[in-house]
């Protein structure tokens, strides 16, 4: 259980370790988009660890690197079919960002560092909660983004009918403001725990 809960708290790979900061930053403008970046993350990274587990005694250790790309761009392009075939609108929102999942540091990161070198199981754990640490980040970030640049949260208004909501918040600067404050919060949690543990 420790390898499928560290990913959702101590080793969040959003807001602790920082890692996968571009898409992060560009498709987290609505929750929607945000969701469906997490799944996409979810996905690919659960398949590409539990078949690179497979795969481990197997790849040379020459080519390692290459073939956990040619692993994580087999799930990748699954998952951009799948997207542009069943779920066009968030396709369309996602754009590029979904092929650059190949080269997020969250997945080839964890291919190396855990799956490469553990087995099946705990591999598809490590992939789950770090997916699902991926998600919240994506999914925080994004609800405050949206809540306080347009006033919505999955396009249901949120403050009447008229809001002045603060449109900074929708805008590249305004992810970097959020994700300062999301990062700092969970400092301060950490840090309190620590404190009273």
């Amino acid at each position: 259980m420790n390898e499928l809960v560290k990913g959702i708290w101590k080793e969040n790979p959003i807001l602790r370790l920082l890692l996968g900061m571009c898409p992060m930053l560009a498709v987290t403008t609505a929750a929607s988009n945000a969701i469906g970046m997490g799944l996409s993350v979810i996905f690919v990274l659960v398949s590409a660890n539990v078949t690179i587990s497979l795969l481990r005694n197997v790849i040379p250790s020459k080519t390692r690197l290459p073939c956990f790309i040619v692993v994580i761009a087999t799930f990748v392009t699954i998952v951009d079919l799948v997207l542009n075939a069943f779920f066009p609108d968030i396709y369309s929102a996602l754009g590029i960002f979904i092929p650059l999942i190949v080269v997020n540091c969250i997945i080839l990161g964890r291919a190396e560092a855990f799956a490469s070198k553990h087995p099946v199981l705990e591999s598809a754990l490590d992939g789950l909660g770090m997916g699902i640490g991926a998600l919240l980040g994506f999914f925080l970030l994004a609800a405050v983004r949206e809540i306080l640049g347009n006033g919505t949260l999955f396009d249901v208004k949120l403050f009447g009918e008229d809001p002045t909501p603060a449109l900074v918040f929708i805008l590249p600067p305004g992810a970097f403001i959020s994700l300062g404050f999301l990062i700092a919060g969970m400092n301060a949690i950490e840090a309190r725990r620590k404190a009273n543990g």
